[in-house]
């Protein structure tokens, strides 16, 4: 039996053209090593880096000038503190000694308005026991003599200079007028009657030292005594029964 006559069809070339689409898509058609285009990875454009430039070194710079400072701070106090003791050992220097040799008052009594009007006459001796080493007290001094923190009166040392190894005696008056007394006045006879009445002498003294030829700047010398008396009266001699001082010397 002959087969069947099999027909093909003809494409007519006068008809338009259709394109076929794929039966399967772009994405879906894999080989076995798999896509090739995922196997590189995509193009990226180099960004050049920007290097910052190195921070200034102010730190440093101010390290080293806070260390030259305290470098010349130290070299300064070093240099000082030699010439120091080289003064030291070639002056040697001492103290003044000062001492409260008598006491004398002149006036106190009340006056008409409760004012207790005041007059001492203190014998102070100053005693300068350097060899090499004068003294110059200046003007604007000041010694009051004070109870119970109570000024009684004051007055000024004179302007003098004091040599190598001297001893001077001053008499000082003092002078002076406290108002509303008449308490102050009670509380010193009470004290009188006990036979010791404590005062204080306050001597504050601006003086220049020479060393050699050289003369210092002025200093304040400061001394504080304290006394006892055993009496108040008027015009008569105060005998002192105690007394010690303290002395500061200040720039």
């Amino acid at each position: 039996m002959a087969d069947p006559q099999r027909i093909h069809p003809v494409r007519d070339p006068e008809a338009p053209h259709t394109p076929t689409v794929p039966l399967v898509s772009s994405g879906a058609s894999r080989s076995e090593n798999g896509d090739p285009a995922g196997q590189y990875p995509p193009f990226q454009r180099a960004i050049p880096v920007k290097h910052s430039k190195p921070p200034k070194k102010k730190r440093s710079c101010l390290c080293r000038c806070f260390c030259w400072t305290i470098s010349l701070l130290l070299l300064l106090i070093v240099i000082i503190a030699i010439v120091v003791g080289i003064l030291f050992l070639v002056f040697r220097p001492k103290l003044p000694k000062y001492s409260i040799d008598g006491l004398r008052i002149t006036q106190l009594s009340l006056t008409n308005n409760d004012a207790l009007s005041a007059g001492f006459d203190v014998n102070i001796t100053a005693r300068n026991p350097n060899e090499k080493i004068g003294i110059y007290y200046e003007g604007g001094s000041r010694i009051s003599v004070l109870y119970s923190e109570t000024q009684l009166c004051q007055g000024s040392l004179p302007k003098f200079y004091q040599g190598h190894e001297n001893t001077t005696v001053l008499t000082v008056e003092l002078t002076g007028e406290t108002q509303n007394a008449t308490g102050l006045l009670t509380a010193l006879q009470e004290e009188q009657l006990t036979g010791s009445v404590p005062l204080t002498l306050k001597v504050r003294q601006p003086v220049r030292i020479k060393l050699g030829k050289l003369k210092l700047m002025k200093m304040n010398f400061r001394a504080t005594c304290s006394l006892e008396v055993d009496s108040l009266a008027a015009n008569n001699e105060i005998g002192i029964q105690s007394s010690s001082c303290k002395f500061k010397l200040r720039l």
